[in-house]
C-alpha cells in the first residue's frame, strides 16, 4: 500500500512520512521543498510540487492510494490580515483529482475549532487564536472541512489540539465525542502517529476526532 502525503517537508507532514516508512508503508512525499527532506529511505519518494497544481497533485496519486493532507501556513502579518485560502483551494484540487484516479481514503488534519468544534476551546483560545491571530487560516480551515464532508470520499478531519515539538510516545487521548471536546496539549509527533495508524483502519471514517495528550 502507498501512502501520499501532502505537506510534508516539515511539521506534521514530515512527522507522518518517518512515521508511515517506520510502519512499512510505501510513501511518496509530495512538498514544494520535497527534494529537501533530510531523510533517506528505500520505500521514500520525494516530489517537489505545488498543492495548488492539478497536474501535479494528479501525478503523484495512484488508484488505492492513501492520502493525508497535512498543510501549513506560517504565522507571517500576511495571514494575520489578509483572507487565507491555500487549505480550500488546495483540498478542492486533491478531492478532484483523487477522484479521477480512483483513490478514495482522505486523512486530513484541520485543527481544534475548526468546522462544528468552533466556540469549544475557552476565552483564551477563542480570543487570540480562533478568533484572534490564527482566525484568516480556521475561516478557510471551515471551508476545506466542507469540501471533504461532501466529497463522497472515505474521509477522516483530525483536529489536533495546540501543537508542540515534543516526542513521539504514542500516548494521547482521542476525543469522539463533542461533549468531551476540549483544547490541550500534543507533539505533532504523536499526530503523525494518530494519521499513520488511520492509513488501513476504519475506525474513524466520516469521523472529526480531536487530539490531545
Amino acid at each position: 500500500m502507498k501512502v501520499v502525503i501532502f505537506g510534508a517537508s516539515k511539521g506534521i507532514g514530515l512527522e507522518t512520512v518517518r512515521r508511515a516508512l517506520e510502519a512499512g508503508y510505501q510513501v511518496r512525499a509530495f512538498a514544494r521543498s520535497a527534494s529537501a527532506i533530510p531523510d533517506t529511505h528505500p520505500n521514500l519518494e520525494k516530489v517537489d510540487g505545488d498543492a495548488l497544481d492539478p497536474e501535479a497533485v494528479r501525478a503523484a496519486i495512484g488508484p488505492g492510494d492513501v492520502v493525508i493532507q497535512a498543510l501549513g501556513v506560517s504565522l507571517t502579518p500576511q495571514n494575520v490580515i489578509s483572507p487565507v485560502t491555500l487549505f480550500s483551494n488546495a483540498t478542492r484540487v486533491l478531492v478532484d483529482a483523487m477522484k479521477e484516479v480512483g483513490a478514495t481514503r482522505l486523512i486530513c488534519v484541520t485543527g481544534f475549532g475548526a468546522g462544528d468544534s468552533a466556540g469549544r476551546g475557552g476565552f483564551f483560545y477563542q480570543a487570540f487564536g480562533r478568533q484572534g491571530l490564527l482566525k484568516r487560516a480556521y475561516d478557510d480551515k471551515d471551508i476545506q472541512e466542507w469540501i471533504i464532508r461532501r466529497s463522497g470520499l472515505d474521509w477522516t478531519i483530525v483536529r489536533p489540539g495546540i501543537l508542540t515539538d515534543g516526542p513521539h510516545t504514542g500516548r494521547y487521548q482521542v476525543l469522539n465525542d463533542p461533549r468531551e471536546w476540549r483544547v490541550g496539549k500534543i507533539s505533532r509527533a504523536n499526530v503523525a502517529d494518530f494519521l499513520v495508524k488511520q492509513v488501513e483502519s476504519d475506525a474513524h471514517i466520516c469521523d472529526t476526532p480531536v487530539l490531545i495528550e
